[in-house]
């Protein structure tokens, strides 16, 4: 008996032990390949880019390309120095603006953090309910239920560690990024979808409605609520070492997620532009591109829906989690993240059950977002640059430089979008 006791102990420790090893090695694929700024890149694939993307190369072609890869640039700049701040404070954004700023401008800090994190809620679920409409005819708002249920399910991966939910959110854009290299080789191929966006690199404004275009494409690729949310996920990381080490692991991480992110919002562009011509359009360019891709070849028809919806699930989780670090940097205070999820759907579902335009709820959340990019931004040139704040981690003069003129360009094109927006 004994002999057969010490065989089931050794074999339960065997059985242990080979678990932990498996966690160990799922660890280090985590920490290897699912940093922060991959997390962070899905904001820059959501429905607010596959409309605003679509739109251009649906009216211009690809001569906008060029655009998207500015805007994919400085984004990348901006999401460095809030992972920089994260990284050498150990705070996040909302918490330094709520230490550092009086409390009226904390307020209004706040408030607007909370209209954009709604905005962005409605941008994410819209565009899966408007995939699962295209893929199966579902009702929108029907199709709205399942994409917020999808954010919840994905929400108790528990986003405050690192490990499951990091895979998943990198399982779900390698499978937009997929179904844009799937659209590309049966749409003429690789070669052919890398001489469009090629050709469409040569800076130029021409044509109908093309500042518009581009201002949109601005709008939509620089978030605000990514930049909160970088700050908390970098102190998250734990990275070991010295500051200029880590600085220059995050540095990696956001060249290669915003890096494969940009190169998705290229390859929308070029997809709409191949399916649509390039030409004067009227009606929703999302629908068009669609029908016009299941025409060509229907399986690229559907990896276009297909890919809008996963951006909408993936999206519709990091747009939550956002939501959480604004409320908890600001004041102090959390909720359970399910909960939190349905405060921020209310608008979500008021828009889908009034049967409101899809395209036109795009359209007015991007505005929303855009109006909330100076708010973040300037706080954060501020910070980064304030030596009292970041000691030997604080921005050089050329990084603050140029990232005053980032932010002076992406605040007055925000304000052109909002104008002509409102304009009609």
């Amino acid at each position: 008996m004994n002999a057969i006791a010490t065989a089931v102990d050794v074999r339960d420790r065997g059985a242990v032990a080979g678990l932990q090893s498996a966690r160990a090695r799922a660890g280090a694929l985590v920490r290897a390949g699912c940093g922060p700024g991959l997390v962070v890149a899905v904001a820059y694939v959501d429905p607010g880019n596959f409309a605003t993307n679509t739109q251009a190369g649906a009216e211009l072609g690809t001569r906008l390309v060029w655009v998207v890869v500015a805007a994919g640039l400085a984004a990348m700049l901006v999401q460095y120095m809030s992972a920089k701040l994260g990284t050498v404070t150990g705070r996040s954004l909302p918490e330094l603006c709520r230490e550092r700023y009086h409390p009226t401008s904390r307020l209004l800090l706040w408030a607007q953090a909370e209209v954009v994190t709604m905005a962005t809620d409605l941008a994410e679920v819209v565009g899966g309910a408007l995939a699962l409409n295209l893929l199966l005819g579902l009702p929108l708002p029907l199709g709205g239920a399942v994409v917020a249920a999808a954010g919840v399910g994905l929400l108790a991966l528990r986003p405050d560690r690192r490990g499951p939910f990091d895979l998943a959110i990198a399982a779900l854009l390698a499978g937009v990024v997929g179904c844009f290299v799937a659209q590309a080789l049966l749409l003429g191929g690789l070669a052919g979808t890398a001489r469009d966006a090629a050709g469409g690199m040569v800076p130029s404004l021409a044509g109908d409605g093309a500042l518009l275009l581009a201002t949109g494409i601005v709008g939509a690729t620089v978030m605000p609520h990514a930049v909160y949310l970088h700050s908390a996920l970098a102190r998250r990381e734990g990275y070991r070492g010295p500051l200029r080490e880590r600085l220059r692991r995050h540095r990696r991480d956001i060249g290669l997620a915003l890096g494969v992110a940009g190169l998705t919002n290229v390859a929308i562009l070029v997809v709409a532009a191949r399916a649509l011509g390039g030409g004067p359009r009227t009606g929703d360019p999302v629908h068009a591109t669609f029908t016009a891709l299941g025409a060509a070849a229907p399986a690229a028809g559907t990896l276009f829906a297909v890919a809008l919806l996963v951006s909408g699930f993936a999206a519709s989780g990091v747009g939550t989690l956002a939501g959480d670090v604004v409320l908890q940097g600001f004041w102090q205070r959390r909720i359970p993240l399910t909960l939190r999820r349905l405060v921020t759907l209310a608008p979500t579902v008021a828009v889908l059950a009034v049967g409101a335009d899809p395209t036109w709820a795009l359209v007015l959340s991007q505005v929303v977002l855009s109006c909330g990019v100076p708010f973040a931004l300037v706080p954060l040139v501020r910070l980064t640059a304030d030596r009292a704040v970041m000691g030997e981690g604080v921005n050089r003069r050329c990084t603050t430089a140029a990232a005053i003129g980032v932010t002076a360009l992406v605040s007055g094109l925000d304000l052109v979008l909002v104008g002509q927006t409102l304009g009609g």
